[in-house]
């Protein structure tokens, strides 16, 4: 009983260090293996470098660059990501939505998050079972545009919307 137990918690230690990489990556301008493994170390995940490299494969973690010619990672579909030239720390950023804004036209609406948290925030929305007035979203760095059921009156979708994103009105 006790090593499942341990199974649970290093698998929920996982993929909160996951998340941290996600948003570290998607914050920060990281050129190096170093860098990342002391970015995690600072949010209180100290992994191994072949772990970081195992981590960073199963993100499919890439490397782009930018305007000066400097190497970065990033995630996929994000080599364009915008950065915020005083990000906080991940453990700060995971724990607000990012939310900023939702407005609809037709059959779509439109959300608009801080920069970094569309994507994360699309994931909630496309996973989340609770959600019945949606069929699908497309997201950006900052943007996301989601498609609405046909004759679901906007107040209906704000309503499931508040079981992914709390602090929306």
């Amino acid at each position: 009983m006790q090593s499942k137990t341990h199974k649970y918690t290093a698998m929920k230690s996982k993929n909160d260090r996951l998340k941290t990489l996600r948003m570290l990556i998607s914050s920060k301008e990281l050129s190096c293996q170093d860098d990342v493994l002391k970015a995690l170390e600072k949010e209180g995940h100290r992994v191994t470098q072949a772990t970081l490299s195992r981590d960073m494969k199963q993100l499919k973690v890439a490397k782009a660059t930018n305007l000066g010619g400097k190497y970065f990672y990033v995630l996929p579909n994000e080599t364009m990501y915008k950065r915020v030239s005083s990000p906080k720390r991940a453990s700060e950023m995971m724990l607000t939505s990012g939310f900023l804004s939702i407005n609809f036209s037709a059959n779509i609406g439109v959300i608009k998050t801080r920069p970094g948290y569309a994507s994360s925030l699309a994931y909630n929305i496309d996973s989340s079972s609770v959600l019945h007035t949606i069929i699908g979203t497309i997201a950006g760095d900052d943007t996301i545009f989601i498609v609405i059921k046909e004759g679901i009156d906007y107040e209906d979708v704000i309503s499931e919307l508040r079981e992914v994103i709390p602090d929306i009105r």
